[in-house]
Parts: structure tokens; C-alpha cells; sequence
């Protein structure tokens, strides 16, 4: 039961074939696609693709994208199915005020961050991060409770505003470094460090509610970006919505 996964971003789609919808099973194919190129996916990357038996994704760059992608859909006969957030799936409950409000990926995301502590027996708190346009911090007790999340700005938003904001901040990208000396190493030192001590924070709250050090996930395009100069251990993993798909998929699907 050849099975899509689809993660539909601000920036890009994101897409995997799988060979079945179960956490582990074969990849077929993958790749991603900039949204404003979503039209060339039809004939162009899914043109050669087995016909997905399933398909499951999430979406959070709005209706008129999703329609997008479903009109590339059309070259199979298979019905896209979309998760939205709720009050508790796959073992992952939900705190937030409003359930549904709680962006899919974030959701979906938590639920792949909780398969990866169950497959490695750690019955522990998490914080899972994710990285891209934007940057979320989800706390989960260990007894898979979201308690809340935090979200700020990814690098490309931050040195938007300040370049809008601020005259004279034209200026190209620069390194991380400890004392910048430059003002694009402030910049891009300045932007991590807001990213790296958001993340400190979240991890020193939960671990204050809980008792527990937390393990920290961190996923997202810019992830691997981020990962050295964090201040606090976190394990990067690429796959997590995609691992959270797989995951609901199986419990949906069997």
C-alpha cells in the first residue's frame, strides 16, 4: 500500500513516497519543491511516481496552496486527506486553549518527536523545535501532555525587519562567532542566539515543571543550520513531520 506524505510549508512543499504508511517503511522517492513552483509537479517530479494507495499531509500556507497542490493531485486516483490538530492523537494530547487553532505541523511534528522516545524506550519529557520561515518551542510532559509552545521569528524574518526598520543594515549574511566584530556577523550571531536562548528557556521551564532534563528535538530546513550553536543538547532529525505522518497514517490506515 504505496502511501504520500506531503508537508506543505511557507516556503516549500515538502514529499515522500512511501512503500507503506507505517513509521520505517521504504522510501521510494522524496523531494521538495519551492511553492511557487508547485504547477510543475504534476508533469514533472510525481510524472514517474507509483500511485499512492494513501495519502496524508498537513498544510500551513493557507487554502488557496492546498487547492494548488490537490489540482496536482488529479493525476491519480487518490483522495488527499489533511490532518488537522485536535484534542489528542496517536498518544499526543493537546493543551492548547482552542485545539484546532495549534498549527498541524507543530502537531504533527510532536507526534514524530514522541514515536522517537517510544522506539528508544525514553518515557521522558521533550522539546521539539523547528526551524524554518518561522521557529516554534512545543514543552510535552512525559506523559504526552502538549503543555503550550512558543513562536518567534526564523533568520530570514528577523533580518527583514531590521533591514526594513533600520537604516543602513544592507548587508550580506555573515558567521556566527562569539564576539562579532562585523556587522553581518552581529546580525546573523544576533538572530541564532535569540533562536538558541528561546530554546534555553523553553527547556529550562520544563524542565523546572517537570523534574526532568528534557530531550530536545529539533527539526526544520534551517535545523542543521541551527544545531551548533545551540546552547542546550538536541538531536536533530529531519523527518520529523514526516515521521508524525507515517505514525497517524498507521493508526489510521493500519
Amino acid at each position: 500500500m504505496t502511501f504520500l506524505a506531503l508537508d506543505v510549508g511557507n516556503t516549500r512543499l515538502k514529499w515522500a513516497m512511501y512503500e507503506s504508511p507505517q513509521l520505517g517503511a521504504r522510501v521510494l522517492a522524496h523531494g521538495a519543491q519551492f511553492l511557487e513552483n508547485i504547477e510543475t509537479l504534476a508533469e514533472g517530479d510525481w510524472a514517474a511516481l507509483p500511485v499512492p494507495h494513501r495519502m496524508l499531509g498537513c498544510v500551513v500556507a493557507g487554502d488557496a496552496v492546498k487547492r494548488r497542490v490537490e489540482e496536482q493531485m488529479e493525476l491519480w486516483d487518490t483522495t488527499p486527506q489533511w490532518v488537522v490538530s485536535g484534542n489528542a492523537e496517536a498518544g499526543l494530547t493537546n493543551g492548547y486553549d482552542h485545539p484546532a487553532r495549534l498549527g498541524s505541523d507543530r502537531w504533527i511534528a510532536m507526534i514524530g518527536a514522541l514515536q522517537h522516545l517510544r522506539v528508544s524506550g525514553r518515557h521522558k519529557p521533550c522539546v521539539v523545535v523547528m526551524v524554518g520561515t518561522a521557529v516554534t518551542v512545543e514543552a510535552i510532559d512525559a506523559s504526552g501532555r502538549f503543555l503550550g509552545g512558543i513562536i518567534l521569528p526564523g533568520h530570514g524574518i528577523m533580518l527583514r525587519a531590521l533591514e526594513s526598520g533600520t537604516a543602513g543594515l544592507h548587508v550580506p549574511t555573515g558567521e556566527v562567532r562569539d564576539f562579532p566584530t562585523n556587522t553581518s556577523d552581529a546580525l546573523t550571531s544576533g538572530g541564532t542566539f535569540a533562536i538558541a536562548g528561546a530554546v534555553q528557556r523553553m527547556v529550562e521551564n520544563l524542565k523546572h515543571h517537570t523534574g526532568e532534563e528534557p530531550v530536545v528535538f529539533m527539526t526544520g530546513g534551517a535545523g542543521w543550520k541551527m544545531a551548533p550553536s545551540m546552547s542546550v543538547q538536541c538531536e536533530l532529525v529531519e523527518s520529523l513531520i514526516f515521521d508524525g505522518l507515517l505514525e497517524i497514517a498507521s493508526r489510521r490506515f493500519g
